[in-house]
């Protein structure tokens, strides 16, 4: 598979994981779904996160990842998968909260943005399950505990 990654770090927070941890979390999720991706993982603050939520869910909070995938006329060839925004400061309350190790929460928040890119929903039961169970697959493979 061809990647090309690009991280946009908006804050400097010091647990942010690096450009190789995200780019191996990202290629897993991938994995052989897909042989060229283009995307971008930008990292913000909670305000970015929130402007971002209101505006495009409709829900005026932080929020741990967004997905935005790619709208390209089905005509314009591309391997742009589309953007992921991942708030670090929600990702670090929340694996505090959850008592969960930070670097898991930090390639689920990836893994689960990467599958929305890629098509995968869960928006229904069945749904859920089916993206749920290749999360803890994946993150297994990676040496990660189960996060649900």
């Amino acid at each position: 598979m061809i990647l090309r990654l690009e991280t946009q770090r908006i804050l400097k927070a010091q647990e942010v994981p690096s450009d190789a941890e995200l780019r191996q979390w990202t290629e897993a999720a991938l994995g052989e779904r897909v042989d060229k991706a283009e995307l971008v993982i930008r990292i913000v603050d909670e305000a970015e996160s929130q402007t971002l939520n209101r505006e495009y869910r409709g829900v005026d909070r932080p929020t741990n990842v967004l997905s935005f995938p790619s709208e390209l006329p089905t005509e314009v060839e591309s391997d742009l998968l589309g953007d992921l925004v991942i708030s670090a400061p929600v990702v670090q309350r929340e694996a505090n909260e959850q008592d969960k190790p930070l670097q898991a929460h930090w390639a689920h928040m990836v893994i689960h943005g990467v599958l929305h890119l890629i098509g995968f929903e869960h928006e229904t039961d069945r749904q859920a399950h089916e993206m749920e169970t290749l999360e803890r697959s994946l993150l297994e493979g990676l040496g990660f505990p189960d996060p649900y």
